[in-house]
């Protein structure tokens, strides 16, 4: 193996292990209920601890196929909860990062959530187009799971937040439906709140202290590179007031090495093009795009993407 083409692989493979790892901390209960409270109305003024315990079920994280027809159940039995494929056969399959069920105030309804985590603003596509896709998917995919024949009056609401890494500035977008009037005035009976994407822009800078910057900040310090495990714990524990146990201590460690990991390597800092490039040529000389993801040890997708190709 070249001595490009091997440090393409160690970086990929560094890149791939801090993605992974960046979902299953963003999975933590204690974390999901503030993205809830800043980022959900009905949530909004009630602690994270009163949202935690409205999150039903289990969280999964990165088990939930995006794909049509099997995201829910490809037959016609009524499916409780969201169909998941085996760790030993999802390659192939493009997969939510984080997804769960959150039960109302009212005790009735629910809403899905789902979260992804992006280290940048993505070069090889539109990340509003795949946000689109993603909840359109997270609605459809509801029947004869969450509704049978033609009850599309119990859709439940969806949101799709999206966690954008290493941007210059703190960002924050809704983005939903609108009824534009264009002659009279009727009122449609309908969900117009159905669709929600959240887009949230962190910058690797820690931001101020504030409640306009709370959530970025808490975001800023689980994934900046530039801050320690102890000067990460010391902001979740002091000023969330988030109880860091065992387990949380140990992936926030595990994230914290990662990090330092990708900053050492330079992928952040503009070396992460090298691989790209690599990619590229590697691509321009014949070599299948499943060929390059598996010396690389990373997915289609990201490759397709790194060549500015749909994703499958």
């Amino acid at each position: 193996m070249s001595s490009d083409l091997k440090n393409t692989v160690e970086a990929a493979d560094v890149r791939s292990q801090y993605d992974t790892a960046a979902k299953v901390l963003l999975a933590h209960k204690n974390i999901l209920s503030r993205i809830l409270v800043a980022t959900v109305d009905e949530f909004k003024g009630l602690s994270p601890d009163e949202v935690e315990g409205y999150i039903e079920g289990g969280v999964h994280v990165g088990n939930v196929p995006v794909d049509p027809g099997v995201t829910n159940s490809e037959t016609a039995e009524r499916i409780v909860g969201l169909n998941t494929v085996q760790p030993e056969i999802r390659e192939g399959y493009v997969t939510f990062d984080v997804i769960f069920y959150v039960r109302m105030r009212d005790g009735l309804s629910q809403i899905i959530i789902n979260v992804e985590a992006q280290k940048n603003d993505p070069s090889g596509y539109d990340i509003l187009n795949r946000a689109i896709f993603y909840v359109s998917r997270l609605v459809s995919s509801q029947k004869e799971r969450d509704f049978t024949g033609r009850n599309y009056n119990d859709l439940k609401r969806v949101y799709s937040i999206w966690i954008c890494m290493n941007m210059d500035e703190c960002i924050w977008n809704h983005v939903h439906l609108t009824n534009d009037a264009i002659m009279a005035n009727h009122e449609w009976k309908g969900k117009l709140d159905l669709l929600n994407i959240v887009l949230l822009g962190i910058p690797n800078e820690l931001p101020q202290q504030g409640e306009e910057y709370e959530l970025h900040r808490l975001l800023s310090t689980m994934f900046s590179v530039e801050l320690t495990a102890n000067e990460r714990l010391n902001i979740l524990e002091n000023e969330y007031g988030i109880n860091v146990e065992p387990d949380f201590r140990k992936e926030l460690d595990v994230m914290c090495n990662l990090s330092q990991g990708v900053y050492e390597r330079g992928i952040e800092k503009g070396k992460l093009e090298n691989a790209k490039a690599m990619a590229i040529s590697l691509h321009e000389s014949g070599v299948s795009e499943d060929l390059i993801a598996k010396a690389a040890n990373v997915s289609v997708e990201l490759v397709r993407s790194w060549l500015g190709l749909s994703v499958a």
